[in-house]
């Protein structure tokens, strides 16, 4: 009896101390809901398959490792002599076929040996296959982070996993901002996510407060002159009533969401930037633009200071390309900004840009399509729809916000 008294008296302080520790459920029905805003327009969306994430196990970099942990589930059996083996899978099959067109088969004549052939081919696929949907069976599912999602016609809600990008196969940079935010922060989150591909900000996305849009004298000839002027800011009015509607109805979105307790509009999350680059007025206005959007988020959502960070667009892949590309410079002057002083902040793209998966894309990717499907899945300016990429990046957003985040407890100014 004293035993069972003593083994009932340990359980009781297991669940005590299982209850206190950081992250515990109970806990952080709490804690108001942590809202972040992601938006922009098609690299925000989202066009990388999310199995090119598992390349992240060639690196021997401490922080993609610790990525991998922070997307994979454990003991999910994916290792980096895995990846390998399908990277020879991939060579060989590229080899066998000539790639995509598949042109060293189809010139083969027909007969035993080129049905041996197509045997071998078959079953290389079918292993190749059966790997990628091992790597998609494999991620995490938050029951911290829930989302929202609008990128292009992919909508969608529930917790944050993959299939929040493009479309229900990919992923942007929503998935390891969440994940990051939540390793960082003891509370429910929740982001919304508004994104459209094609989108400028200085005319798709352009705030009240830049003033009206003044059509250029094309646009003023044009039949469709009234539309022109009538859709100036249309997502930004789009993005504002998609956030309103979550806003209406929280619990509905994240089920810890406690009316009691409310919720925070903690950071907004903006990256686009690639439509802006074609147009003289698109360009020179873009700082002015940008600096007119985060005050005019603020004001609409009632949070003065409201964390901001802007990715800076970084298809130019290294610095001295980004250096000399206009919206890129004006992105980091707009958080630059001295009004934006400890509560704006950029964060450079191409850091975290997939070198590996280019050299793949370079040396043709037709003719290399295996291998060129494990690293990649899109045009360069989708960032090659690089899971490496796109994991990376959000995880650099997430380090941003937060830093913004406890800068302002440090300085007492809030939100």
């Amino acid at each position: 009896m004293m035993k069972n008294l003593i083994f009932g008296r340990a359980a009781i302080a297991l669940l005590f101390v299982l209850m206190t520790l950081p992250g515990h459920s109970a806990e952080q029905a709490k804690k108001k809901l942590q809202i972040f805003i992601l938006a922009g327009q098609s690299n925000m969306v989202g066009h990388a398959n999310p199995h090119t994430i598992a390349t992240l196990y060639q690196s021997e970099d401490a922080n993609d490792k610790r990525l991998l942990q922070m997307v994979f589930k454990n003991g999910n059996g994916i290792t980096k002599d895995a990846l390998n083996e399908q990277l020879a899978r991939a060579k060989k099959i590229d080899q066998l076929t000539g790639g995509i067109s598949n042109e060293k088969i189809k010139a083969m004549s027909e007969g035993p040996e080129k049905k041996a052939l197509e045997a071998r081919v078959k079953k290389l696929k079918e292993e190749y296959e059966a790997f990628k949907k091992k790597i998609l069976s494999a991620y995490v599912v938050s029951h911290q982070v829930y989302i929202a999602s609008i990128a292009d016609g992919n909508k969608g809600a529930g917790p944050l996993t993959i299939g929040y990008g493009g479309s229900r196969d990919k992923i942007g940079p929503e998935l390891s901002f969440g994940l990051s935010m939540a390793q960082k922060m003891d509370a429910p989150i929740l982001i919304i996510k508004t994104s459209w591909g094609g989108k400028s900000l200085n005319y798709n996305f352009r705030p009240p407060s830049a003033g009206p849009y003044t059509p250029n004298e094309k646009e003023k000839a044009a039949k469709n002159a009234a539309d022109i002027s009538k859709n100036a800011s249309l997502n930004w009015r789009m993005m504002n009533e998609a956030v309103h509607n979550v806003l209406k109805d929280l619990k509905k979105h994240h089920p810890k969401y406690d009316a009691k307790v409310g919720h925070e509009m903690a950071g907004f999350v903006w990256f686009q930037g690639f439509n802006d680059q074609f147009s003289d007025e698109f360009r020179n206005n873009y700082r002015d633009n940008m600096v007119h959007f985060v005050k005019d988020i603020r004001k609409e959502y009632k949070t003065p200071n409201m964390p901001f960070v802007i990715g800076v667009l970084g298809t130019n892949m290294t610095k001295e390309g980004v250096d000399k590309n206009a919206v890129s410079v004006a992105q980091r002057k707009a958080a630059a900004a001295p009004e934006f002083k400890g509560n704006v902040v950029s964060v450079e793209s191409y850091k975290v840009y997939d070198l590996e998966a280019r050299k793949v894309y370079d040396s043709g990717w037709a003719k290399h399509f295996a291998q060129w499907c494990i690293v990649g899945s899109d045009r360069p300016y989708h960032y090659l729809g690089s899971g490496k990429f796109f994991v990376r990046l959000g995880d650099a957003f997430a380090g941003a916000m937060y830093g913004l985040i406890e800068n302002q407890k440090d300085s007492g100014s809030g939100k």
